[in-house]
């Protein structure tokens, strides 16, 4: 089982995703545990004061360290400690497999303008970021990671071959998917998915599947090349 902790000022985003789809099925079937832990239960004022102007001056709110460490201090988490920030290194697939093989992962949300550095340094043991844009905060972020590590986890999908046939899985974008009807509004799918002949099936997928990461994705097209030698 992978156990998932989140820490968080607002607790509340995650109670509706983590209950549905794919990561409530994987906590029904035992393959993952949620906990959310509330970063302002570990605030000493009345306030629940988290949060404090920037050193230096400036505009926006920081997050302070205390709470962060205190709510580790008592998680005394084993595996990773993820903070999500935008300036964090891309999380790609191949963390996502990384984290699925383990047993526990821990991710530190922030928000508004920051995080107090000393949490990146002292606490983190990686800063990922899930793309080139800022966000509210790591909620959001933390709900993508979870949703791309706990679907590879085995018996969350219903099958390996539909994880196998995702982008980035083996290094491709995806090929196109179609399903029923056969024509709509004029536009059909391709004669070669009607053809009932797997083998050209394949092949017309294998080739999409480059078509799309060449045009799209040079640089993942790129590293594919380089890694099957053509």
């Amino acid at each position: 089982m992978l156990r998932v902790a989140v820490v968080t000022l607002f607790p509340e985003f995650f109670t509706a995703p983590l209950g549905v789809s794919i990561p409530g099925r994987a906590a029904e079937r035992g393959l993952a545990a949620y906990r959310v832990i509330p970063l302002r239960d570990y605030t000493h004022d009345r306030h629940q004061t988290a949060d404090d102007e920037p050193y230096g001056g400036g505009a926006g709110m920081v997050l302070r360290p205390e709470p962060f460490f205190e709510a580790l201090d008592a998680l005394k988490p084993e595996g990773p400690v993820v903070l999500l920030s935008a300036r964090g290194r891309p999380f790609a697939h191949a963390d996502a497999v990384r984290f699925a093989v383990g047993d526990t992962l821990t991710l530190l949300c922030g928000h508004y303008k920051d995080v107090d550095q000393r949490v990146a340094d002292h606490l983190a043991t990686e800063e990922l970021s899930v793309g080139d844009f800022v966000l509210s905060g790591g909620e959001a972020a933390a709900l993508c990671v979870i949703d791309a590590v706990v679907r590879l986890l085995p018996g969350a999908l219903g099958d390996h071959e539909s994880a196998a046939g995702d982008s980035f899985y083996d290094g491709l974008l995806a090929p196109p998917s179609y399903t029923r009807p056969a024509a709509y509004r004029g536009h059909t799918v391709p004669d070669v998915l009607l053809s009932g002949d797997h083998g050209r099936i394949a092949t017309w997928r294998q080739a999409e599947a480059e078509r799309l990461t060449r045009e799209r994705r040079p640089e993942l097209w790129a590293r594919w090349l380089e890694r099957t030698g053509e």
